[in-house]
């Protein structure tokens, strides 16, 4: 992955230096209506990664000790960590082969009397069927968290990911599609909630530090809550509004590359390439490939092909519940996930990638599997 970052990012960053102010500000609060606005939320939570932004969004549901959330295995590990670091249990649920996504059959078979929600992933900005998730946690009366990190561009029946969301989290980490080096946000259609989040952000401050500054006369904060300082800074933001520009542009580039290497890939038997889901479709944040298990050269051995040609590609999606950090932690069955995990590889692709440079991953790929 190559972030798409010019001038005109360059020059946002340094007209928010200049100004004076740089900490989390003017230039926040605008980068926060129009994230919101472009996703269909009514209200934007600016943040520090989307980590935090998950943490959040836990404790804005009041989760703690005793409570459950099924979160998948299949995801980088800060979607399962973010349920430990409110004092509630992550339980790991299946995924489905052809998204790598939760869905109702996968968490009910791990669900209990204990949970309290569940913790969806767009995997790799492939969306989930959000609609049959949000229907089968109305039946059971469990909140449904979107991570999104990956998933902004992607969208589920012709509508953002995240639209219609109880509570979505995002990334603007350099590997995402749009990038503000780090950072996140949180989105939802609550007000009350919203306020919420703004205060646990900042220390639980009744009144944020941009607006005892904007005020002409004193004002003596008070501290309702513990909170966070998970904070983004107004440099940060004056570049994701200059991202934020470039999306469309940046999700069209990257599915007429993922087409061609559809294309490219499509001769070699025993090697699956993420495709669209039927329910909506995908901003191929990450190109991962699944190998079948007689696939001629085991994904390790593939990998290391493809650097012997100078090209940079990746292990698939980690499954967390294989992880030395929850050694220990009981786990279902989940004989997808750890497929996918041992199976599959992330194939380079970036808005500046060229016909030449995707020519050459697929003669590597060609060539191991014996064509």
């Amino acid at each position: 992955m190559v972030p798409w970052l010019g001038e005109e990012e360059a020059r946002a960053a340094a007209d928010a230096v200049l100004s004076g102010w740089v900490a989390q500000g003017p230039r926040v609060a605008d980068f926060e209506r129009a994230f919101a606005e472009r996703v269909g939320a009514e209200h934007g939570i600016a943040v520090s990664s989307c980590t935090t932004a998950l943490h959040l969004a836990l404790i804005a549901l009041d989760l703690g000790p005793g409570d459950e959330v099924v979160v998948p295995s299949l995801s980088f590990i800060a979607t399962a960590n973010a349920v430990l670091y409110t004092g509630a249990r992550p339980v790991f649920a299946d995924v489905e082969e052809a998204t790598g996504n939760l869905t109702p059959q996968t968490v009910d078979a791990v669900r209990t009397p204990r949970t309290k929600a569940v913790l969806a992933v767009h995997q790799g900005g492939v969306p989930a069927d959000v609609h049959a998730l949000r229907a089968a946690c109305a039946d059971w009366g469990t909140a449904l968290v979107e991570d999104a990190a990956c998933g902004i561009g992607a969208t589920v029946g012709g509508k953002s990911v995240g639209q219609g969301a109880l509570i979505a989290a995002w990334s603007f980490h350099p590997r995402k599609v749009i990038t503000t080096g780090e950072g996140g946000m949180v989105t939802t259609d609550d007000a009350a909630r919203a306020e919420r989040l703004r205060r646990l952000r900042e220390h639980g401050m009744s009144v944020s530090a941009a607006q005892r500054h904007a005020s002409s006369r004193p004002v003596a904060e008070s501290y309702l809550e513990v909170g966070y300082n998970y904070r983004m800074t107004d440099i940060q933001a004056a570049v994701g509004l200059v991202q934020l520009g470039r999306l469309d542009a940046v999700v069209a580039r990257r599915r007429a590359l993922a087409a061609r290497y559809a294309r490219l890939l499509a001769p070699i038997p025993g090697l699956r390439p993420v495709r669209d889901p039927a329910h909506g479709e995908g901003n191929f944040q990450s190109y991962w490939v699944l190998l079948a298990e007689d696939f001629p050269v085991g994904r390790d051995a593939l990998l290391e092909a493809l650097a012997d040609a100078g090209i940079s590609a990746r292990r698939g999606i980690m499954a967390a519940h294989l992880e030395p950090a929850y050694a220990g932690h009981t786990a279902a069955p989940l004989p997808v996930t750890e497929r996918i995990s041992r199976n599959s590889l992330i194939l380079p692709l970036f808005h500046t990638m060229t016909h030449a440079q995707q020519d050459r991953v697929a003669a590597v790929l060609h060539a191991q599997a014996g064509g």
